[in-house]
Order: C-alpha cells, then structure tokens, then sequence
C-alpha cells in the first residue's frame, strides 16, 4: 500500500510512481466515494495533472512535499480559487495564498481543492452548511464534525494524504476523531494564519490532518515559522521529543469528572486508551479538570463571540439572511456585552491560566478524550446548540489556555465508530506530544482513515 506522504516519497524517490499517478488515483477516489459535499470547489483534473507532470519533468524530489496532494480547508485563500468560508454570498477571489498554502506549494505540494466547512468555522458537527452534509465515513447517520469537515474527510476517504483545516475551539481535532486520522492543532502562532478567513483572530490556528502523526509533523515543518503579515505569529521552533519515555507522567480526569453525556461506548474506549497508555510505561496522574472545564466555558459566554462577529459585522448589516440561521444566532449574541464584561472574562482567564500552568508543572501531557461522544445527523439538527456545545468539551479551552494538541485515533467502538483522544500540552511542546502520540496510534493497529490500508513500520 501507498497511502502515507513517507510511502508516496519513497515511492517517487524509487521512480514506481511519479506524482501524475498519485493525482489520478486521488480523483478517480473522488469519483468513486460521489460525496460533492466534500468539495465546495474542486479543481479540474487535467490543471492539477498538468501541475504535476511539470514537477516531474523540473521539480526537486527531495522537497519535503514533492507531489503530494492536499485539500485546503474553505476559510483559506488559494490563489485562483474563491474563498467562502461556506457562504455564498462573502465569497471572494483572494489574489495571493495564505502563507501556509504558499508554504505547502513551496514544499512541493499539489492542491486539489478547496473543502466544506460549519460556516465561518462555527461549530464542531459539519452539517452548518449550505453546500451540503458530507457523509460520515463510517456510518451515513451519524455528523461528520467540523468545522474542518471536506478536510478531514478528505483524508480518511484517501483523496489526499494531507489537508489543511482551522482550530478555534476543536475544529481541527473533533472531525479527525470522526474519521479515524490524526489531527495536529499546533501550538497558536506556529503556522502563520495569514490569508485565513478569522473567526477568533486571537485564537485561531492553521490544523494539519494526516493518516500517521509523522506525515503531520512533516506538513508541520513545512508550513511553521514566523510571518511577518501575521502579527499573531510566534517564533516558535520545533525541538525534537525524541521518544516516549518509560515513567513519564500523563495527567487525566478523575473518573467523577470525566464526561460521556450517557455514552458507555465512549468512555469504555476511554478506559482502554488509559490503561494502553500504561502497558506502555506511562505513570497516568489524576487531575483537576475542572479548571479547564472552566475555561472553556467562557469561549460562548465571553468576549471572544464578539471577536466572531466581527468577521461578519458587514455581512449581518447588509444580508443577514445569507448565513446559515445557526450560525446567524450564534454570531449576533456577539453584538452584545460591555467593556467591563470583557475584561473580566479576561481576568477570570488568567486565573485559569495561572491554574493550568501549575497542573502541567507536575505531567509531561494531558491525555482527553477528543469528543465525549458522536450524534446522529438527525438530532444535531434537531438541537444544533446544546449538541454541538457537549462535543467541545475537551477542545474549547486548548487555545484559550494556549496549550498545543495532538488528536490521534484510539480505538474502532464496537459499533463501528472511530473513538480518538487528544493528548495536550503547553504552547512550544509540539514535539513532545508527537513522540508520545506516533508511538501510541502504532501500538493501536487501527488501519488509516476509512481505507483499511496497515499503518507503515515505526522508523
């Protein structure tokens, strides 16, 4: 099999594939899985094909992306693409790539299209869209997740081994869950977010969606380093983890603390994540989570809603009927609230902040799950706040406590659905969380994605 970035390089370096094969075989997938809810835009097949003859013939394969495919997530400019942000009518055409897809370019990516979001990145259930529900890759009844919804899907399917999404509040890491892969929500200022539609400028990051945690770290490399077009963007460098070391600490909830929302099958996928974890040689450390809880709790009820609202002042002035009416509701409550409301949201996050510092001066990471459960399609439409809201509850307080994440698959449920946790840690840690998860998701078995394909050999 040929699924991974490592596999496909490999595979170009030895001259039995060449980069025309790989986008072929990406389309005709396209073709076959017949989900246009994936894509909002999709390039034609003859321009990405045309691109990647003129890699073959000129390009460097040594370049860390030579050829590989990637989708791009519809809250991101490509250049000679529109941009969305899932609602037709704040579409524009960007001239110039967000700095991560120039990056990706420049590493010798090929872009195939842009993917379907929950409208201006608001929400974690994938079905806040106009231009369709994507199919969940495992059972049609169930959410996919978003907001990066196409871009996870995009991967698990097996159209590309590498796609850009967002994270604000988990969007970059609850559809990964969903669809069996890894998702990376590095540390916030890492990838400049240059060119990328804001939903909270102060806390939004460039995801990375892969198969293995080692094809995330490459796009990572790849796509991170200061900007100087983004203010937001933090010199921070990648410092190898090595491996996961015997005896290091990993901090949980306590069991009367750990929320499912009734869902058995979740928490016993849990239980059996902690105790792989332990047989290999992680100490698992009890903690308070009830700070984090916190924490997260103040992404709706504080200022950072107005932040949202602000992306779409203009439009809510002149057209509010062309958003999605859930995301309308959500948006507009940010019109509201005083100075002093923000301020003191601000000092009750620095308590917190001050709380989670302490709590990681005594564990290596912070080990979640990703979402406490999945639901149907049927009933996230039926209460698409009070849902939506439970599946945040280990991913709305990370960027907000500027903490870096790592969401790796963890188990196949019994009813066929992919369980995954989150594995958590302060800002600048990225390495560390990627040698604990690549050992983790190895030790698992789970094949990649949707494609039933085995995972590579550890190097």
């Amino acid at each position: 099999m040929t699924e991974t970035v490592a596999e496909i390089l490999r595979a170009y370096r030895a001259g039995s594939l060449t980069p025309e094969d790989i986008v072929a075989r990406s389309f005709a997938r396209i073709r076959a899985h017949a989900d246009p809810a994936i894509f909002i835009t999709l390039r034609e097949e003859a321009d990405v094909r045309e691109e990647a003859c003129a890699l073959s013939r000129s390009g460097d394969k040594a370049l860390p992306l030579f050829g590989i495919p990637v989708a791009v997530k519809d809250n991101i400019d490509v250049r000679g693409l529109p941009t969305t942000a899932a609602c037709p009518t704040f579409l524009y055409h960007p001239g110039r790539d967000a700095t991560a897809v120039a990056r990706l370019r420049a590493a010798g990516a090929l872009i195939l299209g842009k993917t379907n979001l929950d409208q201006f990145a608001t929400g974690l259930v994938g079905v806040r869209t106009p231009y369709g529900i994507a199919r969940n890759l495992f059972n049609e009844k169930l959410i996919p997740g978003g907001s990066s919804t196409g871009s996870a899907l995009a991967v698990g399917a097996g159209f590309a081994p590498l796609s850009l999404g967002t994270d604000t509040a988990g969007s970059g890491r609850v559809p990964a869950a969903f669809s069996n892969i890894v998702g990376l929500k590095p540390s916030r200022g890492m990838i400049s977010t240059a060119g990328v539609v804001p939903a909270c400028r102060t806390l939004d990051c460039v995801s990375i969606f892969a198969l293995t945690v080692d094809d995330a770290v490459t796009a990572l490399k790849a796509t991170a380093g200061p900007d100087r077009s983004d203010p937001y963007s933090r010199p921070l460098r990648w410092r190898d983890g090595g491996l996961m070391r015997k005896g290091m600490r990993l901090g949980v909830p306590t069991p009367g603390d750990r929320l499912f929302f009734g869902d058995k099958l979740s928490a016993a996928a849990y239980e059996a994540a902690l105790a792989r974890f332990a047989s290999l040689g992680v100490q698992i450390v009890e903690i308070d989570i009830e700070p984090f809880y916190a924490a997260g709790r103040l992404l709706y009820e504080g200022p950072w809603v107005a932040e949202r609202y602000l992306t779409v002042k203009a439009l809510v002035a002149s057209a509010p009927e062309a958003m999605h009416p859930v995301t309308r509701q959500i948006l507009l409550a940010g019109a509201h609230g005083t100075a002093a409301d923000t301020f003191a949201a601000f000092y009750q996050l620095e308590d917190l902040r001050r709380v989670s510092d302490h709590i990681f001066a005594g564990i290596e990471a912070l080990v979640v799950p990703t979402a406490p459960t999945i639901y149907g399609v049927e009933e996230v439409l039926a209460d698409p706040i009070g849902l939506n809201s439970r599946l945040g509850t280990y991913t709305n307080f990370v960027n907000l406590l500027d903490l870096c994440g790592l969401a790796v698959p963890a188990a196949m449920r019994s009813d066929g659905t992919p369980f995954g946790v989150t594995l958590l840690a302060p800002a600048g840690e990225d390495a560390a969380l990627a040698a604990i998860g690549r050992q983790f998701h190895h030790a698992t078995g789970l094949p990649l994605g949707a494609l039933k394909a085995p995972q590579p050999v550890l190097a």
